[in-house]
């Protein structure tokens, strides 16, 4: 696999996380190095890389402050080892006895963090078949988005469920993203049927490469996440993609595509200004 002049390599890391964070920080550890030895200058992790808990009282046990987190100590110092961009998808970081973020960061080749993001948008849904998911109950929702600066462009951060909400991915766009991070544990009954869709329209949307690093399979907690780690290019093509196993995707990415495509479909030229939609006098009169 061969680099073009200013391109660089992305490396994608697929995980299984369990109930423990310190086997997850050794399965993590194990493919980010395996991807930087492939010769990936930017290792992206999926989110809940430290842990994959659904009990409440067990997340809470096995969560710390940003301060004392074991994830971010062990997983900051192995980027600065590697000498490589490094971006932990998410870890649960507490905030108080009550609340935690879904948070992720980005640490420099030389270990210095530079980017922290918090998930904004809440997964809480009821999904076909009993699954039901309440991520507001523990988690506290960000209220910023953020842009962080690379050597070969801006890199525009989101997390699984932001997937949903295009608003988001425009306004990246338009703060100078060239790429966004999509780190992800989807459900398997929602991937199967949205993951290849939405990470498309968002790319194609915005112009830029996605990035989206997942979990994967069966976990211990019994829940079943869709895998399908991939790259995607700003024309919308996947360029990379793995199965449901963990495991590294690697994928060359030439930043001089990001203007192509824009020049090619300058959509994010032509926003123009309108009133919120009314229901028409037709259809009024149609109900009356």
């Amino acid at each position: 696999m061969s680099k073009a002049t200013n391109a660089f390599r992305v490396g994608l890391v697929q995980l299984r996380s369990a109930r423990s964070v310190e086997p997850n920080l050794d399965a993590a550890e194990a493919l980010i190095r395996q991807a930087a030895a492939s010769g990936a200058d930017y290792i992206l992790t999926p989110e809940n890389t430290a842990l994959m808990e659904l009990s409440s009282k067990s997340l809470f046990a096995n969560t710390a402050p940003e301060d004392d987190n074991v994830a971010l100590k062990r997983l900051g110092a192995l980027g600065r080892e590697l000498g490589v961009w490094l971006h932990i998808g998410s870890t649960a970081t507490k905030l108080s006895d009550e609340k935690i973020a879904n948070r992720s960061y980005l640490f420099a080749p030389d270990g210095a963090l530079v980017a922290r993001y918090d998930k904004i948008h809440m997964f809480d849904v009821d999904l076909p078949g009993g699954e039901t998911y309440r991520e507001s109950r523990n988690y506290q929702p960000g209220r910023t988005a953020v842009v962080a600066e690379l050597p070969w462009g801006r890199l525009g951060l989101t997390i699984c469920y932001d997937l949903r909400f295009p608003t988001l991915y425009r306004a990246l766009a338009k703060a100078g993203a060239d790429f966004i991070s999509v780190p992800s544990a989807f459900t398997k009954q929602t991937g199967e049927a949205h993951w290849h869709i939405l990470l498309r329209a968002r790319a194609i949307e915005t112009g830029c490469f996605v990035f989206a690093a997942a979990q994967g399979g069966m976990h211990e907690v019994g829940r079943a996440t869709y895998g399908h780690s991939m790259v995607v290019s700003p024309w919308g093509e996947v360029i990379a993609e793995a199965g449901t196993e963990p495991g590294v995707v690697l994928a060359d990415v030439d930043p001089s595509q990001v203007q192509e495509a824009r020049r090619r479909i300058p959509s994010l030229q032509h926003d123009r200004p309108f009133d919120a939609a009314v229901p028409s006098p037709t259809r009024m009169r149609a109900a009356s």
